[in-house]
């Protein structure tokens, strides 16, 4: 299948079945496609957490809007973004980047300097709101690989972020959360929009054209 009909294959799930488990294989291909998912500046500002420890889970869905899909899917990938741009960060980043490709360090740091000039002056909620924003990016490839495998998916902002951030620690690692992804098997006696018709806005109220 190509990556349409994957699309239109995929839904958010509303029910998962407890009993099938998404393998390592498959969950190490989603976290793969979210890791190379392209970030404003290469600067990769977020991390996944990966989460299939039910009694993790179970604390976790305290905080959730549909608890039931937090208890029963296989796993919760979790992406949450760096607190705020710092220098340190912004430097470690490009010093691996230049590491990695074999040039000297500081050879970017014109347009670092720049990145610091903007985002390190910033109020702390316009900060976290630029960065919050890539990890819808990585968000949606994780998405659409494991519509590739076909894995179900539901992914959530229905979720207390305080409850993800105390039961994961977030605060320790300077993360906090911002979307969940559950991922699994659905329980297709009781998810109840899978049978309804995949709807979408049609393409000529969708795209506007300037030719």
């Amino acid at each position: 299948m190509n990556l349409i009909e994957n699309l239109n294959w995929r839904h958010a799930v509303k029910a998962y079945n407890p009993e099938k488990k998404v393998s390592q294989e498959h969950i190490d291909k989603i976290v793969e496609a979210a890791r190379l998912a392209p970030s404003s500046s290469g600067l990769q500002p977020f991390q996944v957490l990966v989460v299939s420890n039910p009694k993790v889970k179970e604390k976790l869905a305290e905080g959730a809007l549909n608890p039931e899909c937090m208890r029963d899917c296989s796993h919760v990938i979790v992406f949450a973004a760096w607190d705020r741009y710092t220098e340190e960060r912004i430097d470690h980043v490009y010093n691996f980047t230049t590491d990695e490709r074999g040039l000297p360090r500081g050879r970017f740091s014109s347009y670092t300097d720049k990145l610091k000039a903007i985002y390190l002056n910033q109020p702390a909620s316009e900060n976290f709101a630029h960065i919050a924003r890539q990890t819808y990016i990585s968000l949606g490839l994780a998405l659409a690989q494991a519509a590739e495998l076909k894995v179900d998916t539901t992914p959530a902002e229905g979720f207390s972020n305080a409850v993800v951030d105390d039961v994961l620690n977030l605060d320790k690692l300077g993360l906090k959360s911002v979307s969940l992804m559950y991922v699994g098997y659905a329980d297709n006696e009781n998810d109840w929009i899978a049978s309804m018709k995949k709807v979408r806005t049609p393409k000529e109220n969708f795209v506007i054209e300037y030719k």
